[in-house]
């Protein structure tokens, strides 16, 4: 049997073929971060020297400690269905590169343009912080945010799934807008004034600008998962309204000193605390659909009750892939961590469909999916002459990996199920090569 293509069925585009406009997006962002970052290297040169250029480092290596806290943690959240690396990649890389770079361009021609001539220096200066950068970022944070809402829908089954990619476009513009600060303080205030600006951005309210985006993933999120133009287009707009309000709240809380900046910061807080909150709920609505969707599929012997039930729980997956290291070694751990990937994906795409907002051609993701599922599990005793029982049942026989089954009659037996699973489509007179759309 042809060897299948892991990464292109759990990211369902194409097998063999990877996304024009995902990689044309990632150059593209690459590309805006390094003339935005050379550009404040030339600064840092211009304005003094080599000292500059040391001030620049310096600024760069303090940026860099938030998002190494940050990045983890955001992910933390995606535990039990975590999103494509390249995408996440993406979503990152736009929010350092062409996020920054159009805010920052925008930014200072209205400043400059407006602002500044109609409001005076300092007044023009608080406006331009307060009303202008709020508008223009997030709009340019949320632009990939619907790139991937057009493009990339299908991976977004959950609210949290739009928190995730939020905050990463979020925590890459910090990034980049960071070394800025940074650099700016050091020059303007010295290593007091950049100690000051670092507690500030990196240690108090580092994720401000990951919490204002979250209210457009939220939008985007809702738009993903449920049907209807007007959930579709009034979501996105009502969370880009609550990013742009969140936004401007921070930044004009200035005006009022550190009383402003406390009271801006509790509220900030709260809605931290509300967006975990929609996390977890989406935890246990995702451990809900495996359960709900996932028993149809145990005559096929890809899954058992037993099995199941490890699924549903963060400590039995462990387990698992820790019986599938000790079965297979470091190939059957990986096996297992594509099989419970598949597994989760096959429960969130039938949820899909019951919402109304399944993929074309559902089913050939499906079969896919299955296909995966059965060759994670034949690596799982593929070197071993004696498999180690399953940890997680009484007895061997209540999991279905320590089972072998033919493919081809898998997927028979998944078709046969048109009285319990979902409608099929016509058939064709044969089992198809499982193919995926193409992907952005």
């Amino acid at each position: 049997m042809r060897p299948l293509d892991t990464k292109a069925i759990l990211e369902g585009r194409t097998p063999g073929r990877h996304s024009l406009g995902l990689v044309s997006g990632i150059a593209v962002s690459v590309l805006c971060m390094l003339v935005m970052l050379g550009y404040l290297l030339f600064s840092g040169f211009s304005g003094a020297g080599s000292e500059g250029v040391v001030a620049f480092f310096i600024s760069l290596v303090a940026a860099v400690i938030p998002v190494s806290i940050i990045i983890p943690l955001v992910l933390l959240l995606d535990r039990l269905e975590p999103e494509p690396n390249s995408v996440l990649l993406f979503a990152f890389l736009w929010g350092a590169g062409v996020a920054v770079l159009a805010s920052f361009i925008l930014n200072t021609l209205g400043m400059e343009l407006y602002t500044v001539p109609r409001f005076g220096e300092d007044f023009g200066a608080y406006v331009s912080a307060a009303v202008g950068a709020p508008l223009v970022e997030e709009s340019a944070k949320g632009i990939a945010l619907l790139l991937l809402l057009w493009r990339r829908r299908h991976e977004i089954d959950t609210a949290t799934d739009g928190i995730i990619y939020a905050a990463m476009v979020a925590t890459g513009f910090a990034f980049v807008e960071n070394v800025s600060y940074f650099l700016s303080a050091l020059f303007s205030e010295g290593a007091s004034g950049f100690a000051v600006t670092f507690v500030l951005r990196g240690i108090i309210a580092p994720l401000g600008h990951p919490i204002y985006t979250a209210m457009i993933g939220l939008g985007v999120a809702y738009a993903a998962t449920h049907p209807g133009l007007v959930a579709r287009i009034a979501m996105p707009v009502l969370g880009w309204l609550g990013a742009v309000v969140l936004h401007a709240l921070w930044n004009g809380s200035t005006a009022f000193g550190w009383t402003g900046l406390g009271v801006v910061y509790a509220l900030l807080f709260c809605v931290l605390v509300a967006l975990i909150g929609v996390t977890v709920r989406d935890r246990r609505r995702q451990v809900a659909a495996i359960a709900t969707y996932l028993p149809p599929y145990i005559s096929t012997g890809l899954v058992t009750p037993a099995d199941i039930r490890m699924l549903s729980t963060m400590s039995g997956r462990k387990q698992a892939r820790a019986w599938a290291r000790r079965t297979a070694g470091v190939r059957g751990r990986r096996a297992m961590e594509d099989y419970q990937l598949a597994a989760t994906e096959l429960a969130l795409l039938h949820r899909r469909l019951d919402r109304g907002v399944a993929m074309p051609a559902w089913w050939e993701r499906r079969d896919a999916i299955l296909a995966l599922m059965h060759m994670a599990r034949e690596a799982f005793l593929g070197r071993a002459a004696r498999p180690v029982a399953p940890a997680w049942v009484q007895q061997p026989t209540d999991s279905g990996f320590l089972r072998r089954a033919d493919f081809q009659h898998v997927i028979a037996q998944a078709h046969a199920q048109r009285g319990s699973l979902p409608p099929q489509p016509p058939a064709t007179g044969g089992q198809q090569a499982p193919s995926q759309p193409s992907g952005w």
